[in-house]
Order: structure tokens, then C-alpha cells, then sequence
């Protein structure tokens, strides 16, 4: 997917901002962290058509709004991904400005969680 350059100019300047952890480290992360949450903040139909095994579904447009709610301990860890990784970085930067102190976007999304062969389910399975 082609990004305007000044999208782009956001994601980088949120970038610097926060950690990204790659495919091949999060399995290990998540087996460490037992009380994370991953965090898939694509739109729902991207959800509805195959997300993550054990991931909940929290879109960027909502997580700023249903963050509290869902998770209301602000030293939970949280991994975040997206579809290509940039929609992630722009979350997990809202997420540290709302209190969050343990988060992490995963670097390439759910395109590299793909393919990592990482377990995928679709909506209603």
C-alpha cells in the first residue's frame, strides 16, 4: 500500500516514541509476559477476515475510547500490531500518552505474522 508522505512524517516522528518488537522475538515476549494482551487495532473487517490466535480486537478508531474499559491496569503488558506495522505505532504512541507504560507495536503487522506462519483464525471459528 502506497502512504502519503505526511502520514508517513506522523508515524515517523511516533516512531521514535516507541519500542517495536519483530515476529521472531513476540512468540518468546508473549510466552514471558502470560498477562499481556495482544491488541489487533485494524479496522473490523480486516479482523473479521483472519487476525491473530488469542488477540482481541480493539480498532484504532475506538482504542483511545475502550482502552480503560478492556484493560483498566496500566502496567498490563500490551502488543499491538496492525497490517503492516504503521497504524500499531501511531496506537501504541496514544496508548504511553494515556499511561501505559509496557507496550509494544509489532513491527511488519499482521502481514509478517503471516509470513512467520504464526496461528491465524478468522471471525467465527
Amino acid at each position: 500500500m502506497k502512504h502519503s508522505p505526511e502520514f508517513l512524517k506522523l508515524v515517523a516522528e511516533a516512531q521514535t516514541r516507541v519500542r517495536e518488537i519483530r515476529v521472531d522475538q513476540a512468540r518468546n515476549w508473549l510466552k514471558d509476559h502470560p498477562n499481556a494482551m495482544l491488541v489487533d487495532v485494524r479496522e473490523e473487517s480486516e479482523w473479521k477476515s483472519g487476525h491473530a490466535e488469542d488477540a482481541v480486537h480493539l480498532g484504532k478508531g475506538i482504542f483511545e475510547r475502550d482502552i480503560e474499559a478492556r484493560c483498566p491496569n496500566p502496567q498490563t503488558p500490551l502488543l499491538l500490531y496492525c497490517g503492516g506495522g504503521f497504524r500499531s505505532i501511531l496506537t501504541c504512541d496514544a496508548a504511553q500518552k494515556m499511561g501505559y507504560g509496557n507496550v509494544f507495536s509489532l513491527a511488519g503487522g499482521f502481514k509478517a505474522m503471516k509470513e512467520a506462519g504464526w496461528p491465524l483464525q478468522s471471525d467465527g471459528q
